[in-house]
């Protein structure tokens, strides 16, 4: 099968987006013949797709496996992998820039190259995309078609002309930047992240919607390679889903690197006057018009239930929440399943790997597991990172529980004062009677990866006493953990306590 193929990711056609192409979408593939009936056919080959495709037949199913665009999904084409490197580019930036605090002169003749940063983007994001590739799944035992693939029935589905009959299926086909409806937009048109990084030229001037991870996250790196970066958020939250504490000191540090804010502003319209997208806003003080070279919208995400035929399966959904199941992923028709972005509210890709599992077990293997047993734990890599896992403070607050909370300050933490960076905290939130940790957000440079110690004491059951026991290399910024542990201790420490253990050290003499 030989087809023509065009995706905003593509571009430019360069080497590299052509070594990608030929490992998620090569347009020489040849769909092979359906089997005659699949353990599972897979719809969509993002995160959940791939985790499920390789997992099942990794354990003997029939697996076919469909996509239409790019395997992979958003996470390795226009997700995490493309904005971490962008990100680190812009972080080197950063350290550029702050270089004479630690005895480094450079200068001031050096300059920040954004086209060879975005090279080395797709060069990374090349050599990763032979893990999904469809040679490398072939080569799992999975039947690859490349292809749009629809429901003809409860249980088959078409694709390239051919039909799949199924035991079981997994939609999988994921979510994609919501549309705005702000008059003049589309035709003036707005990068997301399906296009923003086949940038090849920085933009001197950038207006991003949205103050959402997404937003907050190429604002920051944006504004650290020389771009004027103007946020607009209609809802006056800066990180709404956020700890308050920390969206203000994430604001602080986007400030800090340039980045304008107007969180009091609803966009009216745009329209372009020569090379100027030029948006007009109503604020408190009256109208404004802003002029740019480029909008970025990072305000949500919608759901691929496009095209699919969902109706013929008896699949029932909606254009806003997806696919519609139960707490075992399970949809409307017993024999379907769904999994990831285009299910979930939590649209993260470990997410999309856990729940993943949950449907190979469910459908392949009478299981019973629960979506909502799920420990979930996320990230905004804006510098300093934001992580959280488990309940806020606002959210125990609602379900009645007797809970305290300790904040260490990343202040008080000798490796992060060395490194210069004492912005952030750590706030555990913990059952009063108990010490059962409830919930955990950490700010701090490193908060993506320290923050998975407290989720594996949540998942084990262990209070936050028994962290103090655990030994951390001195000195690490990870170290803020054992410190918030050996304070919970100390509030064990009460006068009745005291006095016992007292009595003991005299006894011992």
């Amino acid at each position: 099968m030989s087809f023509a193929f065009t995706h905003p990711a593509l571009a430019p056609f360069d080497i590299h987006n052509q070594q990608l192409a030929a490992n998620v979408h090569p347009t020489d593939w040849l769909n092979p013949q359906p089997k005659n009936c699949y353990d599972l056919v897979v719809i969509g080959a993002g995160t959940a797709g791939l985790v499920t495709a390789a997992g099942a037949a990794g354990l003997g199913a029939k697996v076919a496996l469909i996509e239409r665009e790019l395997m992979g999904g958003d996470c390795l084409n226009v997700g995490c992998v493309p904005s971490k490197a962008l990100i680190r580019a812009a972080k080197a930036c950063a350290q550029a820039h702050s270089a004479s605090e630690f005895g480094v002169s450079i200068g001031a003749s050096w300059a920040a190259d954004f086209s060879v940063a975005m090279e080395r983007l797709r060069r990374l994001r090349a050599g990763i995309s032979h893990h999904d590739s469809a040679a490398r799944f072939k080569s799992l035992g999975v039947d690859v078609f490349i292809g749009e693939g629809r429901f003809k029935d409860k249980t088959s589905i078409e694709v390239d002309g051919k039909q799949l009959h199924f035991s079981h299926a997994v939609i999988a086909t994921g979510a994609r930047a919501a549309d705005l409806p702000i008059p003049g937009l589309r035709e003036a048109g707005y990068l997301t992240n399906e296009n923003v990084f086949s940038l090849t030229t920085l933009p001197k001037s950038l207006a991003v919607i949205g103050a959402g991870p997404i937003g907050c996250e190429l604002a920051q790196a944006f504004a650290r390679f020389g771009s004027k970066v103007i946020m607009l958020e209609q809802g006056k939250r800066f990180l709404p889903r956020e700890d308050r504490d920390a969206a203000d000191i994430v604001k602080e540090s986007l400030r800090t690197d340039g980045v304008e804010f107007n969180t009091d502003a609803t966009i009216q319209s745009v329209r372009t006057i020569g090379n100027q997208k030029q948006i007009k806003l109503e604020t408190s003080t009256g109208p404004q018009t802003l002029s740019v070279d480029h909008i970025l919208i990072g305000v949500g995400r919608a759901p691929n239930v496009g095209g699919l035929n969902m109706e013929a399966a008896g699949v029932t959904y909606d254009t806003r929440s997806g696919v519609n199941v139960d707490d075992h992923l399970r949809t409307s028709n017993r024999r379907i399943f769904a999994a990831g972005d285009i299910c979930f509210p939590y649209k993260f890709t470990h997410a999309a790997d856990a729940m993943a599992r949950i449907v190979i077990q469910n459908a392949l293997f009478f299981g019973r597991k629960k979506a909502s047993a799920l420990l979930i734990p996320w990230c905004t890599y804006t510098e300093p990172e934001v992580a959280h896992v488990g309940l806020y403070a606002s959210e125990a607050q609602a379900k009645g529980l007797s809970f305290e909370t300790i904040k260490i300050d990343m202040a008080d933490i000798d490796r992060a004062i060395l490194d210069s960076d004492t912005q952030g905290f750590v706030k555990i939130h913990y059952e009063k009677k108990t010490g059962k940790i409830l919930g955990a957000t950490l700010v701090a440079a490193h908060a993506g990866d320290i923050i998975s110690e407290v989720t594996v004491a949540m998942a084990a059951g262990m209070s936050l006493g028994k962290l103090a026991a655990v030994i951390h290399p001195y000195p690490t910024q990870a170290e803020v953990i054992k410190r918030a542990a050996d304070a919970f201790n100390r509030t064990r420490l009460t006068p009745r306590v005291k006095s016992f253990l007292g009595i003991l050290i005299r006894l011992s003499r």
